[in-house]
């Protein structure tokens, strides 16, 4: 079964039909088992000196000495182990600037992430605060960055989220879940190593790649959607299906997923997701529900807006039986409503991709916390 593509004129800026953007992509990008073992030969040549550090913040899953063996450490690099069990704060970004600020008398020669979408989104973050003054809050929106970030690369270990190819670190605020989107937070570097996601649980593996399906499912049914990203998103679709529906090798998987999550996240550079995700940043705004099972959450409910993406997720359910939390909203107040509806409704660009440009009158908050209150 195939997504319907809903292909038109691509408007980059809907206020100037004449206008299109020039979005930066990850410029240097290497894949394959075993790749890991070339970032010390990355690296090297973006040495500024002995007294400038590389400094890896890596998820403490892999808080071990075999890891950590791996690493390619010289003079006085730095490891940051940091849990992933929450989504990325911006008072997260805040206090781990601060600390490398205080630490070391000049800027690192650069910041390596290593983990899931929360590592490198903390990753490409930390990058742009530590060229740039203020607070990560001052950041979260579209081109608020005004200086390059620091020298910073992307080391995936769970396929999916597409946050190794997006220009957009999404963070927790005080007042918002949004993303730091500029031309300055895209990776200078990715690395692909397959190998990493061996040691994925089956439930994390699933509802993360069903970021990547739903991602593909919202940029190809899309008002936003043009051959660029239709391109990048029907291969993502097909790898999805490969992968989540049929019959292959766990190895070919592993390779599949991730090549997946980076065709994923290139189709929504020139494009948007929609309505799921817009969701999901209320679910996860509210109750710190992780971003995958917050998509999945709510795409389930979804039939009406997405009907054929729905069928395919049902099934993809259903073959790895996996079996979705219920009642999560059951006992919230009208405040919390409140507060999702705020916080989702507030990400106008998705909902204008998801719905057209009469999107308010499709969508009101009474709506909305109908759909809400499903969860």
């Amino acid at each position: 079964m195939k997504i319907e593509s809903n292909l038109k004129k691509h408007k980059a800026n809907p206020t100037n039909k004449t206008t299109y953007r020039n979005f930066p992509m990850v410029p240097k990008v290497i894949f394959g088992s075993g790749s890991f073992s070339q970032l010390g030969d990355i690296l090297l040549p973006m040495r500024k000196n002995s007294e400038a550090p590389f400094i890896f913040m890596v998820d403490d899953f892999f808080e071990n000495q075999q890891f950590l063996a791996q690493v390619p450490l010289m003079f006085n690099d730095e490891v940051i182990f940091i849990s992933a069990e929450e989504e990325p704060k911006t008072a997260q970004v805040d206090a781990l600037v601060a600390q490398i600020r205080e630490k070391y008398s000049e800027l690192p020669s650069g910041i390596i992430g290593i983990g899931g979408g929360t590592l490198l989104d903390l990753a490409k973050a930390v990058s742009i605060l530590l060229n740039n003054k203020g607070l990560a809050k001052d950041y979260q929106g579209w081109d608020l960055v005004n200086k390059p970030a620091l020298y910073h690369v992307g080391i995936p270990t769970i396929s999916g989220t597409g946050a190794e190819v997006s220009r957009t670190t999404v963070l927790l605020g005080p007042e918002k879940k949004l993303g730091i989107n500029s031309d300055f937070t895209p990776f200078d570097q990715v690395l692909l190593d397959p190998d990493f996601s061996k040691t994925v649980p089956k439930d994390q593996w699933f509802y993360t790649g069903m970021d990547c399906f739903i991602h593909c499912v919202e940029s190809l049914t899309g008002t936003y959607l043009n051959a660029f990203s239709q391109s990048y998103g029907e291969k993502a679709m097909e790898l999805c299906q490969e992968v989540f529906l049929g019959d292959i090798p766990v190895e070919d998987s592993r390779d599949k997923l991730m090549m997946a999550s980076w065709h994923g996240g290139m189709s929504i550079a020139y494009s948007q997701v929609g309505v799921a995700h817009a969701m999901s940043y209320g679910l996860s705004y509210l109750l710190g529900i992780k971003h995958g099972i917050g998509n999945c959450l709510v795409f389930q409910h979804l039939e009406e807006f997405y009907p054929k993406g729905v069928a395919l997720f049902n099934k993809m359910m259903d073959k790895h039986n996996i079996q979705l939390p219920k009642g999560v909203c059951a006992d919230l107040t009208q405040n919390d409503f409140d507060v999702m509806v705020n916080i989702s409704l507030g990400l106008e660009p998705l909902w204008e991709n998801a719905l057209g440009k009469d999107w308010k009158t499709i969508m009101t908050p009474e709506r909305l916390q109908v759909l809400y209150e499903k969860i």
